[in-house]
């Protein structure tokens, strides 16, 4: 199978105020935003430069098939984002008022790690390896 995985879904409590979260704290950049006629607002975000996205799906929408109705926020595992400098980015985040589970990123044998979660709970953590370019 030649595949890739290029969408997932977060549940959200308010769509627009993470959408608002996503863009403004994180700084993904909006991919989709649409409202078909009768039908519900379908909004994505994702980092600048990758295919992935995120599709913020308001909890208690009702889709056509019915699928969605158990499903709750910040249920889910953390979704893991791998970055160059987690001490950087821990403090560029932190700047623009995104919340951390800890004070300090942690350092483990794997890598140095810090989690945050959004306004719903989801959970984030970013990840350093050994080998990127401002590994100790």
């Amino acid at each position: 199978m030649n595949a890739k995985i290029t969408q997932f879904t977060l549940i959200v409590k308010n769509q627009q105020d993470a959408l608002d979260f996503y863009t403004n704290k994180v700084g993904f950049v909006k991919k989709t935003d649409f409202t078909p006629p009768g039908s519900y607002r379908w909004v994505t975000v994702g980092p600048k430069d990758q295919e992935l996205e995120l599709a913020l799906f308001q909890a208690g929408t009702k889709d056509p098939n019915g699928w969605s109705s158990g499903w709750k926020p910040g249920v889910n595992p953390p979704i893991v984002m791998r970055v160059d400098d987690c001490r950087k980015t821990f403090a560029e985040l932190k700047s623009r008022g995104v919340e951390f589970k800890q004070e300090q990123p942690n350092e483990y044998a794997w890598g140095i790690s810090a989690t945050f979660s959004d306004p719903d709970g989801n959970l984030f953590s970013i990840n350093q390896f050994p080998g990127s370019p401002s590994w100790k």
